[in-house]
């Protein structure tokens, strides 16, 4: 069953990233969520820009909330969080938890090992709608306390914990490595001889376009390719210097490096 009563303990980017979205789409309204920064300037920043409610008082907050987000920096005290949460929040009441490398097992240490304990790793394309979130949840979690939420700001890829800092390195960094091949292809369509915005509009709508295609046709990348390749053409030919160039391998080396670096910074917080 969905939350009726949303609290931040956090107030920074992703959190009002996520504030913006959840309310921008209907999915909640600006009453059911407040939200508790230690900056007094940010509580009133997001009180003002989104109707939300900047607690006076955390723990009148937490006892009311069914969902608790918790959206501090993985520096930050969370064992005084947990603390607030093991005193003041009610038993059913689900935590979130968006702090990156802290394990479930960690925030069970703090907010009671039996209370509803969910690991998120938040997309970054909560504007559009698009984009996935990975989720963990412990044995108390159910995701019925948060799917409503986790939709509400892209979709939600359920998976268990070990998967959790693959998904960060491949899933949530997805975007820079479209990003970046991105602009790479409009460079290529500048140094070819088109106008920057001519280069910039055709790279956008082939890259969108291409996605559509393939969700459109159902088919695998290489048919589409093998379709749209004719024997000693013009494409067949571009994509022989891309297979020279080691585009593939280099991707793939920067998704494995991510996701190293993702374990690595884990073990910092286990």
């Amino acid at each position: 069953m969905a939350a009726k009563r949303i609290h931040f303990i956090g107030g920074g980017q992703m959190a009002e990233a996520i504030i913006r979205a959840v309310i921008g789409k209907g999915a909640y309204k600006a009453e059911q969520i407040s939200v508790a920064d230690v900056n007094e300037e940010r509580n009133l920043y997001l009180k003002n820009t989104y109707g939300i409610h900047a607690a006076v008082s955390q723990a009148a907050e937490l006892g009311e909330a069914e969902l608790i987000i918790i959206a501090v920096r993985p520096q930050d005290d969370l064992a005084a969080v947990g603390r607030l949460i093991a005193e003041h929040a009610a038993g059913q009441a689900a935590v979130l938890s968006i702090v990156a490398g802290v394990s479930i097992a960690r925030l069970g240490g703090y907010a009671g090992a039996e209370r509803p304990i969910i690991r998120v790793i938040p997309n970054t394309l909560t504007d559009t709608g698009l984009g996935y979130s990975g989720a963990a949840l412990n044995g108390f979690a159910d995701k019925a306390q948060v799917d409503d939420f986790l939709n509400a700001f892209g979709k939600v890829l359920y998976l268990e914990e070990a998967q959790i800092d693959i998904f960060t390195g491949y899933g949530v960094a997805g975007p820079n490595y479209v990003y970046y091949f991105i602009e790479s292809l409009a460079d290529a369509g500048v140094l070819a001889g088109l106008p920057r915005e001519q280069a910039w509009q055709v790279a956008l709508e082939n890259v969108e376009g291409a996605v559509a295609m393939l969700r459109h046709s159902g088919k695998h990348p290489r048919q589409l390719l093998d379709i749209n390749n004719s024997p000693g053409g013009v494409g067949i030919h571009a994509l022989y210097e891309l297979n020279n160039s080691d585009f593939a391998a280099g991707l793939q080396r920067s998704v494995k490096a991510a996701v190293k670096r993702t374990t690595e910074l884990g073990q910092v917080h286990p």
